[in-house]
């Protein structure tokens, strides 16, 4: 096997192309390939279909592609306080299928592993089910797409709606550890949907924080086995340690132990 090592970010998504469907880890902004997404954001592409989780925040994450109007689509659970995100889609210059969260990550393992489909009880008896949830809106406030009913079956006495698993054309991920060989372990909650989001892409590329050797990540403590990654980018230092804070919260300092000034 021989070394997955890309020499830069752009060479690694140079042949994302206008249309393409990428499958991108991070949960907020807790494992975004940032590196990744600003290279694609550099390459100019357009019209690209999304799967992730949320579609970034503030001006970090898929927020930047958001923002410049490159992405048409998005397959996701959240929006969040992204104001753009929601603009755009009450505006309807966005379709947006928005699915339960646990159901997210099951389509993208699903897609990953080669099942087509898969049946879940979330979702039973509601627009996911039943159909009519707002993809797109047209601008006055109607909505122009709509989505489809789902099959019910019941197994057990329950309900349960089939979901389709989900690939990709591309997949962008951050990882804190990888060897050339494309092996990744990726620190606690950053590990999110990173794993889930590789398996479903036919080309994934990870960015990694620390880049090792063959043999040098023991077997037992691989997240992601390099088999489901193509392409393996070294980060800078500087890029490792830029990892941002959504929200910082200050605890109120505590009245115990204070001395009373006379």
């Amino acid at each position: 096997m021989g070394s997955k090592v890309v020499a830069s970010a752009a060479q690694s998504v140079a042949d994302i192309h206008d249309g393409a469907t990428l499958a991108v880890g991070g949960f907020g902004l807790s494992g975004v390939p940032n590196t990744l997404i600003q290279a694609v954001y550099d390459s100019a592409v357009a019209d690209l279909a999304v799967v992730s989780n949320n579609c970034g925040a503030m001006d970090s994450g898929l927020a930047v592609l958001l923002s410049a109007g490159r992405i048409s689509r998005v397959t996701g659970s959240y929006i969040g306080a992204n104001k753009e995100f929601a603009r755009q889609y009450l505006a309807g210059e966005l379709e947006v299928e928005l699915i339960p969260q646990g159901t997210l990550a099951e389509r993208l393992r699903a897609g990953g592993c080669g099942i087509p489909a898969f049946y879940t009880p979330a979702g039973v008896g509601t627009q996911v089910a039943d159909g009519g949830l707002p993809w797109r809106y047209d601008g006055d406030g109607s909505v122009s797409v709509a989505s489809p009913p789902k099959e019910v079956r019941e197994f057990d006495g329950v309900d349960h709606v089939l979901e389709r698993g989900i690939t990709t054309d591309f997949a962008l991920v951050r990882a804190a550890k990888g060897d050339t060989h494309g092996n990744l372990v990726f620190n606690k909650s950053s590990r999110n949907f990173n794993p889930l989001a590789a398996m479903a892409g036919r080309i994934t590329v990870a960015e990694v924080e620390e880049l090792v050797e063959p043999g040098e990540i023991d077997p037992d403590q691989v997240h992601l086995p390099g088999i489901f990654v193509q392409r393996v980018v070294p980060l800078t230092a500087e890029q490792a340690a830029d990892k941002k804070i959504e929200k910082r919260t200050i605890s109120a300092p505590s009245a115990r132990g204070t001395v009373q000034q006379p």
